[in-house]
């Protein structure tokens, strides 16, 4: 039998070594759920939800904490810089279904790090602490921590960190291998996950530069985390998150998607997020809600980035990008991939 890499976090079985990351305007249910039908990632996490927005209600901050038993084990990730009100929002994560809350201190994007969370909080660790310590008390479910290695590179500060917030009560840590200075540029430097995980006790999440099965082999086989996040790589293709997981499994993998299944897939993403965005289980009940026209245009407007993005490398997409980003209706959007497909076909 192919290995399974199986781990837990705390009492929740996380089954495949296979994470998908937290992706603000990406890991949302409809894209999750996507996910978890092709690829079954052993754990997924949601956009991260701002404990601010939520102390103040809004509504569509509380839409990204939603979940569907089809994606558990599901964790909602949080970010913020008040211990009180981080602590207040994993408890409203846990009563809305959260199996783990996770707490961003790796974002570096400059809107996060200036209200001082996200990355910014690796340049005050006992800050830090104490926002572990006060969610950690908060919640029963267990709670995470996502890092980048440190500020810049003048200090490597993941293992110190590391070991205040595992013995704050953490459950698990994930390691983006870059400094939060570098943002997404140059290379992550996978030996930091490596000399992290000889730190802690806990498991391990690496993360950084996986695009494909061979480099997810390879991160597990020599840093010796018992797990693999994958994140960018993800986007619009479900399709090499499901050959990454088959080959951390041992498994060859699955058959190249089709064209109709790659624009069947993209109508889908799109449909689901319309649910999403009309608050409703499913993409029939949402065209039954009054909701729907303007989350359909919410729902297009959304993905007018990814969308072209399930066509892309085939002879000719880069002709309909302009098009595919302008639309506003999922009619609208499949006459396009139906003519491209027809086209193709020719």
């Amino acid at each position: 039998m192919a290995p399974t890499h199986a781990f837990k976090v705390g009492e929740i079985a996380v089954q495949n070594s296979l994470v998908l990351a937290p992706m603000e305007d990406v890991s949302n249910q409809a894209m999750r759920l996507i996910a978890k039908r092709i690829a079954n990632p052993g754990l997924m996490f949601t956009e991260f939800v701002s404990a601010m927005a939520i102390h103040y209600g809004a509504v569509k901050t509380f839409r990204k904490m939603r979940v569907h038993d089809l994606e558990r084990p599901l964790g909602i990730q949080i970010f913020g810089a008040e211990p009180d009100m981080m602590a207040e929002t994993a408890r409203i994560a846990e009563s809305m279904g959260a199996d783990i809350v996770d707490i961003n201190m790796g974002c570096w994007v400059p809107k996060v790090c200036k209200t001082g969370s996200g990355a910014s909080l690796l340049k005050d660790p006992d800050l830090a602490e104490q926002i572990v310590t006060k969610v950690v008390q908060a919640v029963q479910v267990p709670v995470t921590v996502k890092v980048r290695a440190g500020w810049d590179y003048s200090l490597f500060a993941a293992p110190e960190l590391a070991r205040r917030f595992e013995n704050a009560g953490a459950k698990m840590l994930t390691l983006h291998a870059r400094f939060a200075k570098q943002g997404f540029d140059g290379h992550a430097d996978w030996t930091l996950i490596e000399q992290l995980r000889a730190a802690i006790k806990i498991p391990l999440l690496g993360n950084g530069d996986v695009r494909s099965p061979e480099l997810a082999c390879r991160m597990l086989r020599e840093t010796g985390c018992d797990g693999v996040m994958v994140g960018r790589a993800a986007i619009s293709n479900p399709w090499l998150l499901r050959d990454i997981r088959l080959g951390l499994e041992g498994l060859p993998p699955g058959p190249a998607p089709t064209m109709r299944e790659r624009i069947e897939t993209a109508i889908e993403h799109l449909q689901l997020l319309v649910a999403v965005e009309a608050e409703v289980d499913n993409y029939e009940m949402a065209v039954d809600s009054p909701r729907h026209a303007d989350a359909e245009l919410r729902a297009c407007r959304a993905l007018r980035g990814q969308i072209p993005l399930y066509i892309k490398g085939e002879p000719g997409a880069s002709q309909v990008r302009d098009r595919l980003t302008r639309c506003s209706t999922i009619d609208e959007y499949r006459a396009i991939l139906d003519d491209f497909a027809a086209v193709r076909a020719i």
